[in-house]
């Protein structure tokens, strides 16, 4: 999965990124998913442990949606859920949202845009996850 991610994100090989470890996890909702119309809804977690030495902040995001029918969307924005937490060393931020695709079966990556206590910024790449719906939900070929 390393040689994906790297070839989907192409961050810099830095040490600062290489500190800091990025854990997505999704599940289906169905009770915001209507199939009839090829919408398929998934919430998510992404836990972010900074390892390093330093305090981080996360400054912006950049996601990368395959909506599991050719299309790619890509998402751009400040922080995450209205925020651009401080990371401490050995501690963590968590938080949670969501996504809809039009098929019961796509993935997401992306990137995070991080800067340091002096002010420098880097990236640190999301690894790829799949949003996939239960079997109930996806046609037999």
């Amino acid at each position: 999965m390393s040689f994906l991610n790297d070839f989907f994100c192409n961050a810099p090989n830095d040490p600062r990124a290489e500190a800091i470890e990025v854990i997505p996890r999704a599940v289906y909702v169905p009770q915001h998913s209507d199939p009839d119309s090829n919408r398929f809804a998934f919430g998510y977690e992404i836990r972010i442990i900074n390892h390093g030495e330093q305090t981080v902040q996360l400054m912006n995001r950049h996601w990368r949606i395959d909506m599991g029918n050719g299309c790619i969307q890509e998402v751009r924005g400040d922080g995450v859920v209205g925020e651009q937490p401080k990371i401490a060393p050995e501690s963590e931020h968590r938080y949670q949202s969501g996504a809809v695709i039009e098929s019961p079966a796509g993935r997401m990556w992306g990137d995070y845009g991080f800067i340091d206590e002096q002010g420098d910024s880097f990236k640190v790449c999301i690894p790829i996850f799949h949003l996939v719906a239960p079997s109930d939900y996806r046609p037999l070929h």
